[in-house]
C-alpha cells in the first residue's frame, strides 16, 4: 500500500519515542495505542550505535529508563530487563548505578520487542514532513513521506529522531571516505583494514571525541593518532550533586517559567554538565595511556591544544589540514588518512522539523509546556517534539533524565487535545441541527 493512515506517527526509534510507546500502553486508550506506529530509520534498535564501544558506559542512573521515573512499578523498567534476561544479580553486585552503553542498547531492543499495541518498524527513512489540510484549508493531519516512495498520514506527529550531525564547514572539501563523524563511527571503521598505517586525526575536546581517541587506539593500532582540538586542554564534565538538582523532571516546569534571561543563565552555567567535557574515568584512562606512550618511547599519539583548522584539503589520497596555532598565529600543514569528527551535533532543529515549520509558515520553532508545537491556527492535528527543546525545557531535554515523565506530558496532552477536539466537533454539530417544531 503506497499510502496508509494511523492516528499518531512517531518518528525516531531511540529511547525518547520508546518512552512514548511505553506511555501509550500504560496510560492511553487502547484504540490511540493501537492505531499508533513508531518508525525508525535503523534496521535495528541501537542507542549511540555511533559510539557503541564494549566499555563505554552511560553518565546517568539506569532509573532514568524509559518508565521509572513515571511508574516504578511497570514491567519496563530497567530493573525487569535485568530480571528476565537473568542478570539481575550481577548488575547489582557490579556496585555501579551506571549500565555500560550496550546494556542500555540492550534494553531498549528489550522495550521495542516487548510493545503489545504500539507498531514498530525498522527500516524506515523519513525524507519529508507535509502538513495535510481538507477542502476548507484546516490543517487536519500530517503525511509523511519515506525514501521507498511510501507516505503514512496521521493526526498526531511526534518527532523524536536527534538533532542533525555538525560537519563544520571547513571540511567541506574532503571527501566522505576521508572524514567520519563520530555518529557514524562504528560503522565506518569496521570497514577498515586493521593494517591501516599513516597518521589520523581527532577534531574536538568532548566525550565522543574522547571515546574515538581511545577506541582508535585498538580499531587501528598501526596509526599515530594525533588529537586536535580549540581549547586549552581537556576539561571533566561537572557532575556534583548540586548541579545534578537541575536535571529534575521537576525542573522543567521552573525552567520554562523563568524569564528569558534566567534561562540564558542557567544554560550557560550547566553547559559543563553535558557539553565540552569528558567524562572523569575516560581522562584518566586516556592520560595514563599517553603517558605509557611516551614512557615506552613510542610516541604514536599526540594531544595538540590550541590548534584551530582553518583549511582541509584532499592531495594524493589524503587529507591535508591547515593548522593555526592560537597562541602564535603560526600556521603549519599536517597529513592525514582519516579525520575523526568529535563535533557535536548542529544546535538548531533539524533539518525535517525547520522544513515542515517552513511548509506552515511559522517564523519560529516553539513548543507549550506539553512539547506541542504552536500553530498559528486552530487545528484538529498535533505535533510534539522531543529532544529538540533545551531552550525552553532545559539542558536535561536531549537527554535521558527526562524520558519518562515526558512521555506522560505528550501522552496525557494528545488525550486531552482528543476529547477536545470531539468536543468541538459535537458542538458544531449541534448548531447546524434543524429546528424541531412541536
Amino acid at each position: 500500500m503506497k499510502n496508509r493512515e494511523v492516528e499518531l506517527l512517531a518518528i525516531g526509534g531511540g529511547p525518547a519515542n520508546l518512552a512514548l510507546a511505553v506511555a501509550l500502553e500504560e496510560l492511553g486508550s487502547t484504540d490511540l495505542a493501537a492505531s499508533s506506529l513508531v518508525v525508525e530509520r535503523s534496521q535495528t534498535i541501537q542507542w549511540q550505535q555511533g559510539l557503541l564501544m564494549p566499555w563505554a558506559k552511560s553518565q546517568v542512573s539506569f532509573l532514568k529508563d524509559v518508565v521509572t521515573l513515571r511508574d516504578p512499578r511497570s514491567r519496563f523498567s530497567f530493573l525487569n530487563y535485568l530480571h528476565t534476561v537473568g542478570r539481575l544479580d550481577d548488575f547489582v553486585n557490579l556496585g555501579s548505578s551506571t549500565p555500560h552503553r550496550i546494556e542500555i542498547s540492550g534494553y531498549l531492543r528489550w522495550v521495542a520487542n516487548s510493545l503489545s499495541k504500539v507498531r514498530l518498524e525498522l527500516g524506515r527513512t523519513c525524507t519529508s514532513i507535509e502538513p495535510r489540510r481538507d477542502e476548507r484549508g484546516t490543517l487536519i493531519g500530517w503525511v509523511a513521506g519515506f525514501d521507498d516512495g511510501t507516505s503514512v498520514s496521521s493526526r498526531y506527529l511526534v518527532i523524536g529522531a536527534g538533532r542533525d550531525p555538525y560537519v563544520p564547514p571547513v571540511f567541506a572539501g574532503l571527501s566522505a571516505d576521508r572524514v567520519i563523524h563520530s555518529t557514524l563511527y562504528r560503522s565506518r571503521v569496521a570497514g577498515l583494514s586493521r593494517e591501516l598505517a599513516g597518521q589520523v586525526a581527532v577534531v574536538g575536546s568532548a566525550e565522543s571525541a574522547a571515546e574515538m581517541f581511545q577506541a582508535l587506539q585498538e580499531d587501528l593500532p598501526n596509526c599515530d593518532l594525533v588529537w586536535l582540538m580549540r581549547s586549552i586542554g581537556l576539561k571533566k564534565y561537572d557532575t556534583n550533586k548540586f548541579v545534578n538538582e537541575l536535571f529534575y523532571p521537576s525542573f522543567v516546569d521552573e525552567f520554562f517559567a523563568a524569564r528569558p534571561e534566567a534561562r540564558a543563565q542557567i544554560l550557560a552555567e550547566m553547559h559543563r554538565t553535558n557539553y565540552s567535557g569528558v567524562a572523569a574515568g575516560l581522562l584518566d584512562s586516556l592520560y595514563c595511556d599517553l603517558y605509557l606512550d611516551r614512557l615506552t618511547s613510542r610516541n604514536r599519539k599526540r594531544v595538540v591544544t590550541m590548534a584551530e583548522v582553518t583549511a582541509a584539503t584532499e592531495q594524493g589520497g589524503q587529507a591535508v589540514l591547515e593548522l593555526t596555532d592560537r597562541r602564535t598565529g603560526a600556521v603549519s600543514e599536517q597529513r592525514f588518512e582519516l579525520v575523526c569528527l568529535g563535533t557535536g551535533f548542529v544546535r538548531e532543529p533539524p533539518a525535517l522539523i525547520r522544513k515542515l515549520a517552513t511548509s506552515l509558515g511559522l517564523d519560529q520553532v516553539a513548543v507549550s509546556r506539553q512539547y506541542r508545537l504552536i500553530l498559528d491556527e486552530p487545528s484538529p492535528a498535533a505535533c510534539y517534539l522531543q529532544g529538540v527543546n533545551e531552550a525552553t525545557h532545559g539542558i536535561a531535554d536531549s537527554l535521558l533524565s527526562v524520558l519518562a515523565p515526558r512521555a506522560a506530558d505528550i501522552t496525557q496532552d494528545i488525550l486531552s487535545h482528543r476529547r477536545q477536539a470531539i468536543d468541538d466537533h459535537h458542538s458544531a454539530a449541534g448548531r447546524f441541527e434543524p429546528e424541531i417544531h412541536r
